[in-house]
């Protein structure tokens, strides 16, 4: 297969987060494949985390070698939380050898459920810039099928500086690298919900209203033993540094049960509990913890309005 690069292929340093917007299997196939050529006449490693259905196609054709590596995505691709961190796994160890590195990266956008779901998916994007901007120089391709959603394709280009187009690598001119998604406003919460206020030596009034609202919607098990230790972890947040109390609500949505947080601190770090805390690392660890936890995390902070911490876990059934 011949390289589809083209000499007008700008030079940029460092990071490189790449959209290729594509219509159907055939020019998937088509623009993933040319990247991972050019890749391999370069002498560069790639990293492919792809829908399972998208591995066989590429698989197919380029088997997994030693600069061709296929991941398993399973346990984080509906996570949006848990993927900056699984970026950093997945490439890792060809960045330690001193190899250029690529990756292939594309959500499973078909099987999302819900805005919030994809809002976080666009935020994730969006913080990928932020999360290796000062780090090891690598260059990811976003694959995203335009078929079916088409309406969302001017969202995904606000998160990219550069886009595919005919197998050339342009700027992006919609790139907006001043407005994360994350401060669109939150949805309303569902009617009824139940509320709390909570403060210092509250802590077990909290799990215990959490507990009466997952015993309405059917949580139980170890499903809900990990949402009560990521709860009490935003609700010890909340007492330390949002001003010494919060507000705790609980509604069922969508096949979920939401608990969200509201307190008067301000979280400054937007990428704060998307990396695996390292062993010097102090603070951000319990809202890693969290994110490993729930199955969908939403953070809103802003100095004016405060902080909003929504947790979400997948309801039985």
């Amino acid at each position: 297969m011949t390289s589809t690069r083209s000499a007008s292929t700008p030079s940029v340093a460092g990071y490189r987060h790449e959209l290729y917007p594509y219509r159907g299997r055939d020019q998937f196939v088509e623009g993933t494949l040319g990247f991972i050529q050019e890749a391999l006449d370069g002498d560069e490693a790639v990293v492919v985390a792809v829908p399972e259905d998208k591995v066989s196609l590429l698989r197919a054709e380029i088997p997994a070698e030693a600069a061709v590596r296929y991941v398993d995505t399973t346990m984080v691709a509906h996570h949006p939380g848990r993927l900056i961190g699984a970026w950093q796994e997945w490439i890792k160890e060809h960045v330690a050898e001193g190899r250029p590195v690529r990756g292939i990266g594309e959500s499973p956008w078909d099987e999302i459920r819900n805005r919030a779901q994809a809002q976080e998916l666009h935020y994730h994007e969006w913080l990928l810039n932020k999360a290796f901007a000062d780090g090891p120089a690598w260059w990811l391709l976003c694959p995203y099928d335009t078929t079916g959603h088409g309406a969302v394709l001017e969202e995904m280009a606000r998160c990219h500086p550069e886009v595919r187009r005919d197998g050339r690598t342009v700027p992006c001119t919609d790139y907006d690298p001043h407005t994360p998604f994350a401060f669109d406003p939150l949805t309303n919460p569902c009617d009824p919900y139940d509320e709390l206020v909570y403060a210092r030596g509250d802590l077990t009034a909290v799990r215990e209203k959490i507990e009466r609202c997952a015993e309405r919607h059917g949580l139980s098990g170890s499903k809900l033993r990990e949402l009560h230790l990521a709860a009490t972890e935003v609700a010890a947040n909340s007492i330390r540094h949002g001003g010494g109390q919060g507000v705790l609500r609980t509604w069922g949505d969508d096949h979920r049960m939401v608990c969200e947080f509201r307190d008067a601190g301000y979280i400054k770090d937007p990428l704060v509990g998307r990396s695996r805390p390292s062993g010097m690392q102090i603070g951000g660890r319990g809202l890693w913890l969290v994110h490993q936890l729930c199955d969908l995390v939403e953070i809103r902070s802003t100095p004016d309005t405060g902080t909003t911490i929504r947790l979400h876990t997948e309801l039985p059934g």
